[in-house]
């Protein structure tokens, strides 16, 4: 039978494998075509590749324990500093890569053409950090002195690192952080005071980057300047249109061929519905609600506040990121550059999101262990009690 570990671990297999096929078909050339093994020459199969060793590497460990270990054996502490460190190297000059005019991204070796996002590994990092903060400081998390001003410092810190070019991913890090302090038990009235605060920076930021305007503007009516600011969502529309119902098939795309910006990254599942159609909508909303539905169950068979908050982060962040970016694609929200998870083309999102989830996958394996082990001692008391009980005397017959 198969536990919802396995479903979670073959669900993130299945997503990985439907995005090397739907990457290399967007990646297409107008010369080139789409061979049935294209895919294995593009190094996003490295990536997935090493997404699926996370999955399986994460999903080994005991999260509890691992997370909880004392002194500088606890890695926890160590990721923090790393995730910060690297945000803060990508915004220096010449050492950040800049990619459509976008500085998020830091090479994984000097003059090496991959690179590594560190705002995926911040984005994780609070993901981890506030549940083992909660689950440590239960007792004063609703002191906002003593239990709610680190976290906050540390969401603070790692959300104005992010978002000076990454809007998009600094607003979800900021509303899983702050949901998660609020089911860890921070007071409702200490968070709503952060939240103007928020607000004013989110604001500024937008008011002061010509190009965040455009992308408002845009979104109210694209059809207005169709060749400038409107061309975004306009390709987008177009794609969904010229897949129908049935879609072109696969491979036959045309918005793929220099119409459609951003094609194999944020704006994928536009060309899965020109190519796939509706069927293929369909599909990857069933794999995400599978994903998420799988692991509320994990949530709700955990029993201790670090698994239940690391659950709920984990389906948080990916849920939304999903949500956001299937509302961007339809045009349902303003354009911003955030990615579908586990699909569209990106090495460090693979990696870490495909780890995270391994990380879910291991609460439910945790739990198990403690749902045998509490079976087997639940048996082990019976059957003590039943070898001390006193036997029932025999009756004594005495012949007349």
């Amino acid at each position: 039978m198969l536990r919802a570990a396995h479903v979670l671990q073959l669900t993130v297999v299945a997503l990985l494998g439907l995005a090397l096929v739907m990457v290399a078909s967007a990646g297409m050339s107008v010369e080139g075509d789409l061979a049935p093994t294209a895919f294995l020459k593009s190094r996003h199969t490295i990536y997935a590749t090493l997404a699926i060793a996370a999955l399986l590497l994460t999903g080994s460990i005991d999260a509890r324990q691992f997370f909880f270990a004392r002194g500088l054996r606890n890695p926890l502490p160590w990721l923090i500093v790393i995730a910060v460190g690297l945000l803060v190297a990508t915004a220096v000059p010449g050492v950040g890569v800049t990619i459509n005019g976008a500085r998020r991204w830091l090479p994984l070796w000097p003059g090496s053409r991959l690179t590594f996002q560190p705002s995926e590994l911040a984005k994780w990092a609070v993901v981890l950090a506030i549940p083992a903060w909660c689950a440590r400081r239960r007792g004063v998390v609703r002191s906002f002195r003593h239990g709610l001003t680190p976290p906050l410092l540390l969401l603070a810190m790692i959300f104005g690192l992010i978002v000076i070019s990454d809007l998009g991913t600094a607003v979800l890090v900021g509303v899983v952080g702050v949901a998660l302090l609020l089911a860890g038990g921070a007071r409702f009235r200490h968070l709503l005071a952060i939240v103007p605060v928020a607000a004013a920076v989110i604001a500024c930021m937008i008011a002061r980057t010509p190009f965040r305007l455009a992308r408002l503007t845009a979104f109210l009516d694209p059809w207005s300047d169709p060749a400038g600011t409107g061309y975004h969502p306009i390709q987008s529309m177009l794609a969904f249109a010229k897949g129908g119902l049935a879609g072109r098939g696969l491979g036959n795309g045309i918005q793929k061929f220099g119409y459609l910006p951003e094609d194999t990254t944020d704006f994928l599942f536009a060309i899965i519905c020109e190519e796939l159609g509706l069927g293929g909508a369909f599909l990857v909303i069933a794999m995400f609600l599978l994903l998420l539905g799988t692991g509320l169950r994990v949530l709700l068979d955990c029993h201790d506040v670090f698994g239940r908050l690391l659950a709920l982060g984990i389906l948080l962040t990916v849920g939304l990121q999903a949500l956001i970016n299937l509302a961007v694609v339809t045009v349902v929200m303003p354009t911003k550059g955030i990615a579908l998870p586990l699909l569209s083309a990106g090495g460090t999102g693979w990696v870490l999101t495909a780890g995270a989830i391994g990380l879910l996958a291991s609460l439910d394996e945790g739990n198990g262990r403690r749902s045998d082990e509490a079976t087997k001692r639940r048996s082990d008391e019976g059957e003590t009690q039943a070898s001390v009980a006193p036997h029932a005397a025999a009756p004594h017959v005495t012949g007349m």
